[in-house]
């Protein structure tokens, strides 16, 4: 059958449906030809090749073709595997830029030009394409009806780390042909679950479309998580309710208006640093066969072995123009035309490997630094991968957050009471300025947490020592082994009494302490509610109970303490700083923004900073000293808060400063006494507070409105000691 095909453009790369037709363009920088495939209702194929190439780019225009089409390309080049190059025209490859896929991949030996055998590349002549899903053309029309985006200033920020599945699938409030879906977030009772909660945005783990690993699938196992991308720009198709042949995107927008609306914002975990094509003997899906060279790092010394710095086979080339635009025309597209509020970035550090090292300033970096597209949106990296040097912690550009590794470390070891310097976790609490205040970053800078998707849960923390693995099919290797984690007595569940009620308060303090610290707080699905995977730390492949979220068995008592910390938090400027403390008097006043203190009332000394073995200190917090303005520049005043720490296995018994002596105080949170309400303590300065083994008690500062004469001394407060001493 004939088919007109025009000569169309170059750009923009990818399907583009303009109403009349749809513009194909595709780069490759070694076919010779490509051809274009369509595929019509009974999945049969009709080839024709894009007529014109622009530099690199292979382009046609295919008149009354629209949304819905089904198609995919074949690249006629050379296969010349010791030059790292594997063009094949019999694998059918998905447009890199489709905004949808259909279907799924059915793992098959065909998909692959490698002999198994002997461990070398060769030629495969059978049609990979029964095997393969299709790209799918889509219509970008979608009534957003005067949605506005929340834009939630930094030091607003509350994120919420969730699976789109996990958090939807059994939720019963959901009609069931909407869980495990986007409109299933949509939902009006999970965005009121949400909201309840306290938190300002959703950070939704991949939805790019990936595809499960042949490994996997060959144990009957998927890939949960979805760590594994196939296609930059589509979203997942097996998170629609409405079908994948272009209803995927209506539905994602559809999702990001009904949060927006609730005044959510969404940030996307995004995987840029490799892709499902795996390393060396990996299926050819989609950029191996368009170029394989140019957008992978493979090894100068053997081309036919990837450079891997990922865990997953094979590294993004970030030294490849077309590589960089491949990813910052998908970062651009998520935010334009599906209205996203931000991202974090997966192996970032992988993304700024332009030879070897770590390069701060890498092209990536630059180019995200000066696209006014990307600007306003959140930008968050996890700053480590695998490779030599790949933990960079407080070294990313100004404009970026970062998942705080340290904050996660330091917080574990001080509540399972292990020996550190106390001046580690004050930096932590304050918001990590010895990480990110000399590059002139600020508290933001720091997103804070102590468990994610990745690791054991919140219950499991306190309740497992050794990871439970042995699910996952890999002989419980798989994981990390070495988690700072505390069972409290006793491996797994137990029905012991006091030791429940240790986990119970173990849970209550870690919380806690994300709330209060300076920076950027963000909690793990489910682990305000004692969501458990039974010590599975690394549960990427449990498509089931273990990873879902069991709304019908929720930890009533902890999600309440939850919604009250959170409460705490937004009510309360003073524990969301738009800048560091700086230990020194507040203008117009006698007193010191900060201030830190010793169980016996007494204010931190040279030596106490330096002890070890140290796991109680107490921290004032001054609501006159708030350094960051309102949007008008007033100045900005609040309640002052005491903050007593006992991280010990014996309860101690607080003394209330002396110079507080003009402040009256009074119980606001107890994590050994959730309950707290309307009898709450009142104190004085001089009075004896008890505070038990392992436990958080927050004093806030009653009557506002009297005057303050506090004056702490210089050597406590002043910001320098902690750097001294936490070194």
């Amino acid at each position: 059958m004939s088919i007109e095909i025009w000569p169309g453009e170059p750009y923009p790369l990818g399907a583009t449906y303009d109403g009349l037709g749809t513009n194909f363009a595709v780069h490759s920088e070694v076919a010779a030809r490509i051809e274009l495939c369509l595929f019509d209702a009974e999945d049969r194929e009709t080839r024709v090749d894009l007529p014109e190439i622009t530099g690199s780019v292979h382009h046609g225009y295919l008149p009354h073709s629209g949304p819905g089409q089904r198609y995919g390309f074949r690249v006629h080049g050379p296969f010349d595997p010791d030059q790292g190059h594997l063009c094949n025209p019999h694998k059918l490859l998905i447009d890199p830029y489709a905004r949808a896929v259909s279907g799924a991949i059915h793992w098959h030996e065909v998909l692959c030009d490698y002999d198994a055998v002997n461990k070398q590349p060769r030629l495969d002549y059978r049609d990979s394409a029964p095997f393969m899903p299709r790209s799918i053309v889509v219509d970008p029309y979608f009534d957003w009806k005067n949605e506005h985006n929340p834009h939630t200033s930094w030091h607003e920020t509350i994120i919420y780390e969730l699976h789109v599945k996990g958090f939807t699938q059994l939720n019963k409030e959901i009609p069931e042909n909407l869980r495990g879906t986007y409109a299933g977030l949509a939902h009006p009772s999970a965005i009121d679950y949400l909201k309840r909660l306290g938190v300002t945005a959703v950070e939704l783990m991949p939805i790019h479309q990936f595809c499960t690993e042949p490994g996997l699938a060959a144990r009957g196992k998927t890939n949960y998580w979805g760590y594994n991308t196939l296609a930059y720009f589509a979203p997942h198709g097996a998170y629609s309710s409405r079908g994948d042949h272009g209803e995927q995107v209506s539905e994602f927008k559809h999702m990001v208006r009904e949060l927006h609306a609730a005044g959510l914002e969404v940030i996307l975990d995004v995987v840029y640093n490799h892709t499902a094509e795996g390393g060396r003997g990996g299926p050819t899906l989609s950029l191996r066969g368009l170029a394989n060279a140019h957008y992978y790092r493979l090894d100068p010394r053997n081309r036919l072995d990837y450079v891997d710095y990922t865990g997953c086979g094979n590294t993004m080339n970030m030294r490849n123009p077309y590589v960089l635009q491949l990813l910052m025309d998908s970062l651009r597209y998520w935010v334009v035309e599906m209205h996203v509020d931000g991202f974090r970035f997966d192996l970032a550090s992988a993304l700024a490997r332009e030879l070897h090292a770590v390069d701060r300033l890498s092209a990536f970096f630059d180019l995200i630094q000066q696209d006014p597209v990307l600007q306003g949106v959140k930008l968050i990296a996890e700053p480590w991968d695998l490779g030599e040097g790949g933990y960079q912690v407080g070294n990313f550009p100004a404009q970026w957050s970062e998942w705080n590794g340290r904050y996660r470390d330091t917080i574990r070891d001080f509540w399972r009471a292990e020996e550190s310097t106390l001046a580690e976790f004050a930096f932590r609490l304050t918001g990590s300025s010895d990480l990110y205040e000399r590059t002139g970053r600020r508290p933001h800078a720091s997103i804070n947490f102590v468990t994610a998707h990745d690791g054991f849960t919140l219950n499991d923390l306190v309740s497992y020592h050794e990871k439970r693995n042995l699910q996952n099919g890999e002989d419980n290797r798989d994981g990390e082994s070495h988690n700072r984690s505390w069972n409290c007595g006793i491996e797994g569940e137990t029905q012991d009494p006091e030791i429940n009620e240790l986990r119970r308060r173990q849970r209550r303090n870690i919380l806690m302490t994300i709330f209060v610290s300076q920076g950027v707080p963000m909690l793990t699905m489910g682990d305000e509610a004692g969501r458990s995977q039974n010590g599975n730390n690394n549960a990427y492949c449990q498509d089931n109970e273990v990873s879902w979220l069991d709304w019908d068995n929720l930890d009533v008592e902890l999600l309440e303490f939850t919604r009250k910390v959170l409460r705490l938090r937004s009510r309360h400027p003073l524990f969301r700083h738009g800048q560091f403390f700086h230990g020194e008097s507040v203008r117009g006043s006698n007193l010191t923004d900060i201030g830190w203190f010793r169980p016996d009332g007494h204010e931190m000394t040279d030596a106490d900073w330096k002890t070890h073995y140290a796991r109680s200190i107490g921290v004032f917090l001054n609501g006159h000293g708030i350094r960051t303005r309102d949007k008008r520049g007033q100045r900005i005043t609040d309640d002052s808060f005491l903050i007593f720490f006992n991280a010990g296995h014996d309860d101690v018994v607080y003394a209330i400063a002396e110079q507080l002596n003009d402040h009256l105080w009074r119980d606001e949170l107890y994590s050994a006494w959730p309950d707290l309400q309307a009898d709450r303590a009142t104190f004085h300065a001089g009075d004896r507070v008890p505070v038990k083994a392992h436990s958080v008690r927050i004093l806030r500062r009653h009557e506002l409105e009297s005057p303050m004469s506090v004056r702490l001394s210089k050597p406590s407060a002043r910001r320098y000691q902690l750097y001294k001493y936490a070194r």
